[in-house]
């Protein structure tokens, strides 16, 4: 077995709560990759157990602060509460869809799980979580109180790269061909009935993370004319519409995406107040602001503008003129609902970006509700990369 020393600079950095060591900050390491290490400061004190990685800059992600070595119990244990965390929420209906696993903000590294009914999307970005991760579905699939149909691993984002890691896709447990359905029965809103493509669709195959935000920006819909940019599936819109909305037009520069949100409305039974044109979002919305278009409710969810710090400048921009635009097509008194998924761009600087919006729109903008994520996408107090998403709802004046 390896160990791990690190510099004073990498345990005042464990002392104050955060789990990652880089490798500037290890004075010795020395392991197989993802293997369980024990850490120790400059002295030769114990300051736990971390995986190690032999490529990544994140060298190693911390587990524990116990000197004793985390066995089976430990780790099935941690996996469990995460269960029981979203047990608590009701986010376990039979036909519904949550996150189970958060990676460090579950204290499971490197690990994402999405379930979607019977069948779960595993995405795995580390060494470690590679190492593991037979052991953590096994512990996964004992926790849970419904027999799992399917699991796919989809591990094929960019980020594994960094851990010398090649992308994948497989099943690991049964198959499904086609969609899965999903029921969604949010506190306080419409029954909501939309498909998942586990295999083609965006991240694990849908965006969970927005799931209490669209209930809530759909109180605001009644009677509404809708404008849903970057709707991907139509959800925000599909809400909308069940709660009343007079008419919804989403906007995707993505065909598969609009034909897939095309279905949902048609299963939800609101087809004939729902549309869907493609195209790019900022082209298509300055030709709309300049064609005089109003809407009582505007939603804008991009894509993340920021993925690395060197995008930053570039995405602040984006922000900038996006909800210009969107502050310009809202009427006066209408709202707003504006998000940020770059977790590189913080809440104070998405907030001067749209401080920003309102004095190039010439609109006041107040922002009323300022929410994150849904419960099953926890934020790590001492983690600060798990506070990613931001959504601002915004009464729009004139």
């Amino acid at each position: 077995m390896g160990s791990i020393t690190v510099t004073g600079r990498g345990r005042r950095r464990l002392l104050r709560g955060h789990p990652w060591i880089y490798s500037d900050d290890c004075a010795e390491a020395k392991g197989e990759p993802g293997e369980l290490l024990t850490v120790r400061a400059p002295d030769g004190a114990s300051l736990g157990w971390g995986l190690f990685s032999t490529h990544s800059k994140i060298r190693v992600r911390l587990v524990t602060a116990e000197e004793r070595q985390p066995d089976r119990a430990f780790w099935a244990a941690r996996v469990r509460e995460a269960v029981e965390a979203r047990g608590a929420h009701g986010l376990l209906a039979p036909l519904g869809a949550c996150r189970l696993l958060s990676a460090e903000a579950d204290g499971v590294p490197g690990l994402v799980v999405d379930r979607y009914a019977d069948v779960l999307v595993v995405q795995s970005g580390a060494q470690a979580s590679d190492r593991m991760l037979g052991f953590l579905l096994e512990l996964l699939e004992e926790a849970l109180p419904f027999e799992v149909g399917a699991i796919l691993d989809r591990s094929d984002t960019s980020v594994r790269k960094h851990e010398a890691l090649e992308p994948r896709v497989e099943w690991r447990k049964g198959e499904r061909s086609g969609p899965v359905e999903i029921v969604d029965e949010a506190d306080g809103a419409a029954r909501m009935v939309y498909e998942v493509d586990p295999v083609t669709g965006h991240k694990t195959g849908h965006y969970l993370d927005q799931c209490a935000n669209r209930a809530y920006a759909a109180r605001f819909a009644k009677g509404a004319r809708v404008l849903d940019v970057f709707s991907y599936d139509g959800l925000f819109g599909i809400r909308a519409a069940l709660a009343g909305a007079k008419s919804v037009l989403c906007l995707d520069q993505s065909e598969a995406s609009g034909e897939r949100l095309l279905r949902n409305a048609e299963r939800n039974g609101v087809a004939d107040r729902v549309a869907f044109e493609r195209v790019k979002a900022l082209d298509d919305l300055r030709g709309r602001v300049e064609a005089g278009e109003s809407y009582d409710l505007v939603v804008l969810d991009p894509p993340a503008f920021a993925r690395s710090k060197r995008e930053i400048e570039g995405a602040l921009r984006g922000y900038r003129e996006l909800n210009r635009r969107g502050l310009q097509l809202t009427a006066p008194g209408g709202v707003l609902v504006s998000a940020s998924c770059s977790h590189n761009v913080d809440r104070d600087t998405f907030t001067r970006c749209l401080a920003d919006a309102s004095l190039d729109a010439r609109r006041a903008a107040r922002i009323f509700r300022f929410a994150g994520p849904g419960p099953d996408h926890p934020v790590l107090a001492t983690v600060p990369e798990t506070d990613y998403l931001k959504c601002a709802f915004v009464r729009v004046g004139s």
